[in-house]
């Protein structure tokens, strides 16, 4: 590999190291005729592996800047898996009659020029794994034909166009977001080639065009939105391919993770191994005795807690080892404290007590009644009196409905701790809680052992769950 290449290879993997910590088929490539335009294309496999949502990837850049090319490449090296493309391109609105008349002073490239909300609405079925009827625009007319192309669901939609990361609301729907650099002159020329070949447009109008509205919406949208990218990528005249490998590298990964890990970067799951399944088929049994029921939750607790820990910032530290030979390795944070939801977070104190030696811990007890917070639903708390100032381990074994979590994390902020020095640390969860406390509070890390299927809508408990924790580990 070339010291360019490697440099390239270093850059993308850091962009995307930097974005996951911030967080963590048939063969072939199908395309659609060109007389369809570029709404949707897919790979030749149907199938979506049973997974409940697609994996959404944005691809922005300047016009011509090569975003159309580095999505085949990118579903060409998805051919084992179900992957669509769709066009921003597609949902231009259609011009009135006295735009049309005015054609040549219209900005395609401002973003009331396109049908948002037909986007959204199209992105969202999809993400419900509904198929979708994608417009298609007829650039000659300015108009939208009368037929549409039918998008099937997918395990990955690419999502490509020039204000895809300029605009929110898109963004809010992407997994990843890639922004595609290329020189302004070389976009230019292919801007010319492209239009005068498919779009109809002479020469002289499609440089008016771009020195008119192109360039400057560049400046003004386009650019600015580079910010919001997870990967940015050179591209000149040639194919960046290792940019492209090792960001389908990072899309393979993810697709491989568990569906919530895909949409929130803040959850963790800890890696599993037979040992932790084993422990876990042990608490989670009915017959278990209390001795081997907190022996084994214990066990996993520990787990739990040391995974957090692995989360909080360290610092470089240089020491001396008994050989008088130097040793660089890492200083652990300062400044932790626990903090118990009583009574089943109790439970993992020991576990922060074993792995943090004389951390301090508060408490914060919730009233629930159900699955329903009364109005004075915190009966106690009490807490270090500079937890602001400090990291801060949020303790509860079982996450169901997310209400208590919720009201303990807003307990916590409202005593002045950021909410990104937050990690709450659980050792089952219910997908019902992981989009609460996830959603609700983005900043907040939360890890766990495993998650559940969901909740039982009598009881409230996780189901398969292990019951009432607090009981099993307390109660003789």
């Amino acid at each position: 590999m070339s010291s360019e290449a490697s440099r390239v290879a270093d850059d993308v993997k850091a962009q995307l190291q930097i974005k996951t910590q911030l967080a963590n088929g048939g063969s072939g490539y199908l395309s659609d005729n060109d007389s369809a335009g570029r709404g949707g294309r897919s790979s030749r496999s149907r199938s979506t592996r049973g997974r409940s949502q697609p994996f959404f990837i944005g691809v922005a850049g300047g016009t011509a800047s090569g975003k159309t090319t580095v999505c085949d490449s990118i579903m060409q090296r998805l051919h084992d898996q179900c992957v669509v493309m769709l066009s921003q391109d597609s949902f231009y609105r259609g011009l009135t009659d006295a735009e049309i008349e005015n054609v040549t002073s219209y900005n395609f490239d401002h973003p009331d020029a396109f049908d948002t909300a037909a986007m959204l609405d199209c992105l969202n079925n999809l993400k419900a794994m509904r198929a979708v009827e994608v417009p298609i625009y007829d650039f000659t007319r300015h108009q939208r034909s009368s037929e549409t192309r039918r998008v099937e669901p997918a395990d990955v939609v690419i999502l490509e166009g020039i204000l895809v990361l300029h605009m929110e609301a898109l963004r809010g729907c992407l997994n990843m977001k890639v922004f595609v650099d290329t020189d302004d002159d070389l976009r230019l020329a292919r801007r010319i080639q492209r239009d005068v070949a498919m779009r109809g447009r002479d020469i002289a109008g499609v440089i008016e065009q771009y020195t008119k509205f192109v360039k400057p919406a560049f400046d003004t949208f386009v650019a600015p939105s580079r910010k919001h990218a997870d990967v940015i990528i050179p591209w000149g005249r040639q194919e960046n391919v290792v940019a492209i490998d090792l960001i389908t590298e990072h899309i393979r990964m993810k697709l491989q993770q568990p569906e919530l890990r895909r949409i929130y970067v803040n959850l963790e799951v800890i890696p599993s191994n037979y040992q932790i399944r084993g422990m876990h088929t042990i608490i989670r049994d009915a017959s278990t005795s209390k001795a081997d029921f907190v022996f084994y939750a214990d066990r996993l607790l520990r787990l739990v807690v040391e995974a957090g820990l692995g989360h909080l910032p360290f610092t470089e530290r240089s020491v001396i080892t008994p050989t008088g030979s130097p040793y660089v390795g890492v200083d652990f944070a300062k400044k932790l404290c626990g903090v118990s939801i009583i009574r089943s977070g109790e439970s993992m104190e020991n576990a922060l007590r074993a792995c943090c030696k004389g951390i301090k811990i508060g408490k914060i007890l919730v009233h629930r009644v159900g699955d329903k917070l009364v109005e004075q639903e915190l009966i106690y708390e009490k807490l270090p009196a500079d937890i602001a100032e400090r990291h801060v381990l949020l303790l509860d074994p079982i996450l169901a409905t997310g209400n208590s979590a919720a009201r303990a994390i807003q307990v916590i902020l409202g005593k002045g701790v950021d909410e990104g020095r937050i990690l709450f640390l659980t050792l089952i969860a219910a997908p019902e809680g992981v989009h609460r406390i996830c959603r609700t509070f983005p900043r907040v890390k939360v890890i766990t052992s495993e998650i559940d299927e969901g909740i039982d809508e009598r009881t409230y408990q996780v189901v398969p769950g292990v019951g009432e924790f607090g009981d099993r580990y307390f109660c003789d």
